[in-house]
């Protein structure tokens, strides 16, 4: 992912889905030290529900 793209994905997880930057940044240092799926990561913490995970993967399907 580039880091633009990057940017607009926090941007949609904060502005459509609600989370916070606290939430964000925990995931984020938990995919530094175990890497893996950011989407998955936020479900597996419980931050997403499984709808908010498809539309998730449906974003960046289409971006």
């Amino acid at each position: 992912m580039t880091p633009a793209l990057y940017t607009k994905f926090i941007q949609f997880l904060q502005e459509e889905l609600a989370l916070s930057t606290d939430s964000i940044e925990v995931v984020q240092r938990s995919v530094e030290q175990n890497p893996g799926p950011l989407p998955m990561i936020l479900w597996q913490y419980g931050l997403v529900t499984l709808e908010e995970l498809e539309r998730i993967y449906d974003w960046l399907e289409a971006v």
